[in-house]
C-alpha cells in the first residue's frame, strides 16, 4: 500500500470537506440529534461515495500516462477554481441548513438513515468525490486512496457532528478554502509537470 497516496488522500479530502455543504449539514444534525447515531449514518454514505470515486479513478487509469497527467491536472485546477467560486457565492448569501423533522423522539434507524440520505443526495458529484477520482487515477492505489479519502471524510463529519462551531472560531473558513484550493494547484502542477517531462 502506498503511503504517500494515503497521507495526500486524507488531506486533500479533509482541506476540501472541511468548507463542504456536507460539514454543516452534518453539523446540523449532530445537533439536533444524538451525535453517534448521526456519524453512523454519515459514515456509511462517506465509505459509499469513496468506493464510487475509487472505481470511477480506476477506470481514469486505463488511459495513457500522459493524456491522463494533464487531464488529472486540468480536473485539479477546476477543483480549485470551484472550491474558490463556491465559498464565494456561500460567503454572500445568508442561508439557514434545513434538517428533516423526525419527529419527537426517533430511533437510531430513523437518525442514522437520515443522516445517511442527506449525505448520499449531498455529496454526488461533489468535489471531493472528484478529488477521490482524480488520486485514484494518479496513483494507481486505489485501496490506498480510498482509505486515506475515507478517513478525511469520516475526520470532517466527526469535527463536524463534535465540535464543528468551535473549530470554525479557531481556523476561519476563508483560509481553509485557501488552503484546499493551493493543495489542488500544488497537486495540478506535479500532474502536468509528469504529463510533459514523461
Amino acid at each position: 500500500m502506498n503511503a504517500a497516496a494515503l497521507l495526500t488522500a486524507f488531506g486533500v479530502v479533509f482541506l476540501a470537506e472541511l468548507p463542504d455543504k456536507t460539514a454543516i449539514a452534518s453539523l446540523v444534525l449532530g445537533t439536533k440529534y444524538r451525535p453517534s447515531w448521526v456519524f453512523s449514518g454519515v459514515a456509511a454514505a462517506f465509505a459509499l461515495h469513496v468506493v464510487l470515486a475509487v472505481a470511477a479513478g480506476s477506470l481514469l487509469s486505463l488511459i495513457p500516462e500522459r493524456p491522463l497527467q494533464a487531464m488529472v491536472a486540468a480536473l485539479f485546477l477546476l477543483g480549485a477554481v470551484l472550491m474558490l467560486r463556491s465559498h464565494g457565492k456561500e460567503e454572500g448569501e445568508e442561508q439557514a441548513e434545513e434538517v428533516p423533522d423526525l419527529g419527537a423522539r426517533p430511533g437510531f434507524r430513523k437518525v442514522a438513515s437520515t443522516a445517511f440520505g442527506v449525505i448520499l443526495v449531498a455529496e454526488f458529484g461533489d468535489l471531493t468525490q472528484i478529488v477521490t477520482a482524480n488520486l485514484a487515477a494518479k496513483y494507481g492505489d486505489p485501496l490506498a486512496v480510498g482509505i486515506g479519502a475515507t478517513l478525511g471524510l469520516w475526520a470532517v463529519g466527526g469535527l463536524a457532528i463534535v465540535g464543528g462551531r468551535s473549530l470554525l472560531k479557531v481556523l476561519p473558513l476563508h483560509l481553509i478554502v485557501r488552503i484546499a484550493a493551493l493543495a489542488m494547484v500544488v497537486l495540478a502542477g506535479v500532474s502536468l509537470w509528469k504529463a510533459i517531462a514523461g
